[in-house]
């Protein structure tokens, strides 16, 4: 292996219970991302708390236990090699009430991996008004994540087991809405499995001999295999934009005894290396980087789509957050924005939006209230023409051009010069109201002045 292999970004989505962790547990087993004895510990931790198809689960949740306490951020767990790629799988939860931080997870993915429940009344569930499963498929969208997987999981529980017609059934239901999104359903492969038995995932199954495989028909060329594993292979790895300045969205900020200050997050765009000067907006602090490390190695130069740890200097964790974005403060560092134009799509508001609506906004790592500060034009959602000018109110499906001003200090650039930071979705009544992109930003001048008294 002389080349070091792509690195990719897959993010796990779906509804709550479909499967998530399981399903991407077994897979970081299958791929060597975790050893048998380790496995064996959780097998016996779960049986003893009556969970014991939970073990696989546990690889990736015994993790969200110790970041609740702080110990160190070990996301090396979810690390693994295909034949092509090194995968580094963000699970998202699929609750409701962590939609935030799926968003999170889903802003710094390049793959969405969704995970559909085929077991009777789940898979309904998960589609339905209020599941998750179609929510999910759309912030993925909103968010940019362009390729998306379908896996067709609890095949063992349908009635009969590993039923072709009951799999046929999820993907008619599951491609019906994709398309509505945006997602064309001829790219997207659609892969039935058992999170739990394995089934499927590494290997072709003997239990669904009436499994032709899955075939995508996309612009760069056709794909076709049996199994989960030659899908990953199958990816397309994005673009990445090494030749912008740097854009560093701040996933969380850790302190570590005897290292220091430790933020942590995926590189957007340009380049990081020890001993650059870093600008934190909105933050409005400038430090310098003493190391970067990823999956617990050091490293020289880290490119975008890494997700990287970095120690730096004289900065107290408490006055970085979540949501601030780093770059480079010799080239043009980031800045936080007074007001931002945005083309905005409304999708379900049960009443009418009108100027001076709030929503939360979610951009990048960012969650931040925005008011809609003034909706200047309203525009047919196909064609992008304008269809009148001040509209006094905008309804579900309507498309238009908004002003928006957010609350407090947030760090937004606009989609034509930095698509990942330029991309949102507004939530509202715990659930998704809008999603957007940004056109223009009005940067706000004071933090300029502001940061070179500090320097």
């Amino acid at each position: 292996m002389g080349k070091e292999k792509t690195h990719v970004n897959v993010v796990i989505i779906g509804h709550v219970d479909s499967g998530k962790s399981t399903t991407t547990g077994h897979l970081v087993y299958k791929c060597g991302g975790i050893d048998q004895r380790r496995l064996e510990k959780f097998e016996k931790a779960a049986a003893q708390m009556g969970k014991s198809s939970f073990k696989f689960a546990w690889v990736l949740d015994k993790l969200k236990a110790e970041r609740e306490r702080g110990i160190t951020i070990d996301i090396s767990l979810l690390k693994f090699n295909t034949q092509k790629y090194t995968m580094t799988i963000i699970d998202a939860p699929g609750h409701r009430d962590f939609i935030k931080n799926m968003i999170t997870g889903t802003s710094q993915a390049d793959v969405a991996l969704l995970v559909v429940s085929a077991a009777k009344g789940e898979f309904e569930a998960g589609v339905s008004r209020s599941g998750q499963t179609r929510e999910h498929a759309l912030l993925a969208y909103t968010l940019g994540v362009k390729q998306i997987i379908v896996c067709v999981n609890k095949m063992d529980l349908t009635e009969p087991p590993y039923c072709q017609k009951r799999f046929d059934e999820v993907v008619r239901g599951v491609s019906g809405f994709l398309k509505k999104i945006g997602y064309d359903p001829a790219s997207v492969p659609f892969v039935p499995i058992s999170g739990w038995t394995g089934e499927n995932m590494i290997t072709a199954t003997q239990k669904m001999p009436w499994f032709q495989g899955w075939k995508t028909r996309r612009r760069e060329g056709n794909a076709s295999g049996k199994t989960l594993l030659e899908v990953l292979d199958s990816i397309h790895p994005p673009v990445r934009t090494i030749n912008k300045p740097l854009r560093l969205p701040l996933q969380d900020v850790y302190k570590i005894g005897g290292v220091g200050t430790v933020p942590v997050g995926k590189i957007e765009t340009g380049i990081l290396k020890p001993g650059m000067t870093l600008m934190f907006s909105p933050a409005k602090l400038t430090a310098e980087v003493k190391s970067i490390e990823m999956h617990h190695q050091g490293l020289q130069t880290a490119l975008p789509g890494h997700n990287v740890g970095f120690n730096i200097k004289n900065v107290a964790v408490k006055n970085l957050r979540r949501g601030d974005v780093a770059g480079n403060a010799q080239q043009d560092p980031p800045s936080d924005v007074n007001s931002f134009e945005a083309q905005v799509i409304i999708l379900n508001h049960p009443g009418k939006v009108k100027a001076g609506y709030s929503p939360v906004l979610d951009c990048h790592t960012a969650h931040v209230t925005c008011r809609f500060a003034e909706l200047r034009e309203k525009l047919d959602r196909r064609t992008g023409k304008k269809l009148e000018n001040q509209p006094q109110m905008l309804m579900s499906g309507d498309a238009a051009t908004v002003k928006l001003v957010p609350i407090k200090p947030m760090c937004v650039e606009s989609f034509f010069t930095y698509p990942p930071l330029g991309r949102f979705a507004a939530r509202d009544l715990k659930q998704t109201v809008a999603v957007g992109v940004i056109k223009s930003v009005e940067k706000d001048q004071g933090s300029k002045l502001k940061a070179q008294v500090c320097k």
